[in-house]
């Protein structure tokens, strides 16, 4: 099998590997998380993926995490797309297409209004793809889609006996031909904790006792080489 298009990635590890591997503190483990989520954008093009779907915040998180911490979180990815909006930045020289994923409105404004402008900058661009899961959870995602089927019944413009998996797979944050052929886990566990949760019904999966900062190239690669031996039945 050849490698996949699109692989989905849970960057697990940041937080446990600022407090026992720097012994720093936690919030400051996002910082090399970034730099790797970088790291991981060259080694997936050397290999051929075209898409990438990178769950970076989920909504359980917002919920939970202190302030403090959020904050950090939000001025590493505020920095980012800053430097994604300049015109000589990876994403560009790539022509890497941008969209963010989840329940965004929850995100302080100014965040909400780079990524905007993030996703106008990027929206012409098809030879790659970058999704960014953040303010996300997959059951929320579901939920969603189920509200927006819902306007269209009582608009009127489907019946009921409309409702089918095509209907409801076009009302999800996640284009139906970005849907991961692989979801890699870092961080040592082994759960998809509420990503992807309709996305991956037939998705390989990967697990590494990695912290996300540390996941290193010869993972990836042994990763992608095992999905290649892997055959995929979906359902068969």
């Amino acid at each position: 099998m050849e490698a996949p298009r699109s692989i989905a990635i849970i960057m697990d590890g940041n937080r446990r590997f600022a407090k026992e591997i720097l012994k720093r503190p936690a919030e400051e483990g996002h910082e090399f998380g970034v730099k790797k989520a970088r790291e991981l954008l060259e080694w997936a093009d050397e290999v051929g993926i075209k898409c990438i779907t990178a769950y970076a915040l989920s909504i359980e998180n917002m919920n939970s995490r202190p302030k403090k911490e959020l904050d950090r979180l939000y001025e590493y990815l505020d920095k980012e797309m800053d430097k994604i909006l300049e015109d000589d930045h990876k994403v560009h020289e790539t022509e890497t297409r941008m969209r963010f994923l989840g329940r965004l409105e929850l995100l302080p404004e100014h965040i909400q209004r780079k990524m905007k402008e993030i996703e106008e900058r990027t929206k012409n661009y098809n030879k790659h793809f970058l999704n960014m899961a953040i303010a996300y959870g997959g059951q929320q995602e579901i939920v969603d889609a189920m509200r927006k089927v819902g306007i269209k019944l009582e608009e009127g413009s489907i019946e009921v006996k409309q409702i089918d998996k095509s209907l409801v797979s076009e009302n999800m944050y996640l284009e139906e031909s970005n849907y991961p052929d692989l979801i890699i886990r870092t961080g040592g566990e082994r759960r998809l904790s509420n990503f992807l949760l309709w996305e991956a019904a037939y998705s390989e999966l990967a697990f590494t006792d990695e912290r996300w900062p540390e996941f290193k190239k010869e993972t990836f690669l042994k990763i992608i080489d095992d999905y290649k031996k892997r055959e995929r039945r979906f359902g068969k």
